[in-house]
């Protein structure tokens, strides 16, 4: 497996912690690179909250993308909110490859 690594970035609301920590381990041991979100909002981080953090990081998470080969949405019992919408379009707009951890 030592050679070239896949890098996937993690998007999906971020109340699901426990499923971002599962699959971005995962991932990582079928030898992908992941990219992840730096906070859990939805799950009590609540420094996002200040002025300007979720723009700046909502922000962030597009160059994370940017940075990617594929996106990996955690779409838990098919949620996906409007944030997460938005990077997928980013991604389909950047020619990244889309895949969901339920089938839609």
């Amino acid at each position: 497996m030592v050679g070239k690594y896949k890098v996937i970035t993690l998007c999906g609301s971020t109340k699901f912690k426990d499923d971002f920590l599962r699959e971005q381990k995962r991932l990582t041991l079928e030898g992908n690179i992941v990219i992840s979100v730096g906070f859990f909002e939805h799950a009590g981080d609540n420094e996002v909250w200040k002025e300007g953090t979720k723009e700046m990081l909502d922000d962030m998470h597009k160059k994370k993308i940017d940075m990617a080969d594929e996106i990996f949405v955690i779409n838990k019992n098919d949620y996906i909110g409007s944030s997460t919408k938005s990077e997928i379009e980013y991604a389909k707009n950047t020619n990244k490859v889309v895949k969901y951890m339920e089938n839609l």
